[in-house]
């Protein structure tokens, strides 16, 4: 026998052993798929696609309220940092409008009465200025309640249709 014939022999063998896995995959590939199968199949991607389709919407909307949310506060946080800027400017002009009229005195009870008038003043400034910043925070935390509260809802009503 000659290396070749017996690697023929050796070949047959191995042709022999897999030729039921090889028929097998001959009769896979022309097997038929179901139609209901096939349908089932094309249900499920198109309820799937239709999910990812829904969740993205949603992911949208949470992403919108969000930036819907941090927007408010910088606006108004920007809103307070001029409040604050503004009263800061008010105090020093009216200092130096104290200083000018205190210099203006021609006497000692005059220079008294300018400095009783400004510091009753000032006291009234005060006062107003926190009243208005009470009931501007109250505003602001209520508002920022309800906007928390919606943003919230939302959230949940997302989450339940995705």
């Amino acid at each position: 026998m000659t290396i070749e014939t017996e690697t023929n022999s050796v070949l047959n063998n191995v042709k022999q052993a897999f030729a039921p896995v090889t028929e097998a995959f001959t009769k896979l590939q022309n097997l038929e798929v179901p139609e209901a199968t096939r349908d089932f199949v094309k249900r499920a991607a198109g309820t799937a696609k239709d999910k990812a389709a829904d969740f993205q919407a949603n992911s949208e909307k949470v992403t919108s309220a969000i930036e819907t949310a941090v927007s408010n506060s910088v606006s108004e946080a920007t809103k307070i940092s001029r409040n604050v800027q503004d009263a800061f400017y008010a105090d020093v002009q009216s200092f130096f409008a104290g200083i000018d009229k205190l210099a203006s005195a021609k006497s000692l009870s005059e220079a008294f009465q300018v400095q009783t008038d400004l510091v009753r003043a000032h006291g009234e400034v005060l006062s107003s200025r926190a009243k208005a910043s009470t009931e501007y925070l109250g505003k602001l935390v209520s508002e920022g309640a309800k906007t928390a509260q919606d943003n919230f809802s939302k959230v949940a009503s997302f989450a339940k249709t995705a």
